[in-house]
């Protein structure tokens, strides 16, 4: 059974997912909160596997409470509701630590495999997103860096590196086996090393290290 927690201010929007989630069999409801204070409290109480996490709310707003709970519970995943397509506010929670994001109006058959995909680990972020968040939200890079390139690279292989390049570009996993020509469960293979060895929660998180760290300008090509 997965848990899922919902952190919005707006009641009634809660009442709807409530309902959409419950007549799921696999999928219960296990906790509300209506700001970012409640919801950290509650989170750190019923230990959700997924929250669905609201931005703007009265007082701590959805991007710090999602710092609070990556870092406090760091086994509940955070997935990011938002009103407008690429909110100014995403990438901030992304980079605080959630798993991804969603419209609020997104379809119920799409929220629950959000829900689910969230659940078993993965992130909930469209490759054609990734490229739209960078090209909007990362600022620039000085491409001296070197010795934060060298230390993010040290410990993958060759073909890790080029797998963690694609990832940066916003590519999927199709994309990647086809570039690098190997088949796609090689690809899986090699993009859960690379999250292992560089220490990060999925790949919308190696896509922020790449760019912070110069291995990638905007544009996708390796620096």
């Amino acid at each position: 059974m997965i848990g899922v927690a919902l952190v919005d201010d707006q009641p009634l929007l809660r009442t709807g997912f409530r309902m959409i989630l419950e007549a799921e069999a696999d999928i219960s409801v296990v906790g509300e909160a209506g700001d970012g204070d409640e919801g950290v409290a509650m989170v750190r109480t019923v230990r959700p596997d997924v929250v669905l996490m609201d931005i703007r709310m009265p007082g701590t707003n959805g991007i710090d409470a999602t710092a609070r709970i990556v870092r406090e519970v760091p086994d509940s995943r955070v997935l990011i509701l938002t009103t407008f397509d690429l909110d100014e506010y995403v990438f901030g929670a992304l980079r605080a630590g959630a798993s991804g994001f969603l419209l609020k109006d997104v379809r119920p058959a799409e929220l629950l495999n959000a829900i689910r995909t969230v659940a078993a680990g993965e992130a909930v972020l469209a490759p054609s997103a990734t490229r739209r968040l960078i090209e909007r939200f990362v600022p620039s890079v000085d491409p001296a860096s070197a010795s934060v390139r060298t230390n993010v690279l040290a410990d993958l292989t060759e073909r890790e590196r080029d797998v963690f390049v694609q990832i940066a570009a916003g590519r999927s996993n199709r994309e990647i086996a086809g570039a690098l020509h190997v088949s796609e469960g090689t690809v899986k293979v090699h993009v859960s090393r690379v999250l292992t060895k560089l220490g990060l929660r999925d790949r919308v998180q190696a896509v922020i290290l790449a760019y912070e760290s110069a291995i990638v300008t905007r544009g996708g090509e390796r620096l």
